[in-house]
């Protein structure tokens, strides 16, 4: 490389695995699944959400804030009120195949519940 070529920035790529579980690790909230749930059926004011979620404001902001930074959320200032949207309609499919998936596992293991209750096993011997 020559003094006179320009430097090449340095470009840290971050593989698409670690990308989609820090995605996931943003999803891994009960107030963050909440509030994308109750977003997923449109536009509402945090006036609105709060009840639904059933958290302090503060908190509520702090993790709408969280939303907001990793891009899953809008938000728009109308006179005193914020609302927040979805920023793709993704975001509510994904919600409803991890119900989905929840549903299926959920049946799976309550149907291996029914086979162990009554399941009596092998007899034992007495002698």
């Amino acid at each position: 490389m020559s003094a006179d070529a320009p430097r090449q920035p340095s470009v840290v790529t971050v593989p698409l695995y670690q990308r989609k579980a820090e995605f996931f690790k943003t999803l891994g909230h009960p107030v963050r699944i909440r509030v994308l749930e109750l977003l997923s059926d449109g536009e509402q004011a945090v006036a609105e959400l709060l009840p639904e979620v059933g958290v302090e404001a503060a908190h509520l902001s702090q993790q709408l804030a969280i939303l907001r930074r990793t891009g899953l959320v809008l938000s728009r200032r109308e006179g005193a009120s914020v609302f927040y949207r979805l920023t793709t309609p993704e975001v509510a499919d994904l919600l409803a195949v991890a119900r989905s998936i929840l549903g299926t596992l959920l049946t799976d293991q309550a149907g291996l519940l029914d086979e162990l209750r009554t399941d009596t096993g092998p007899t034992q011997r007495r002698s």
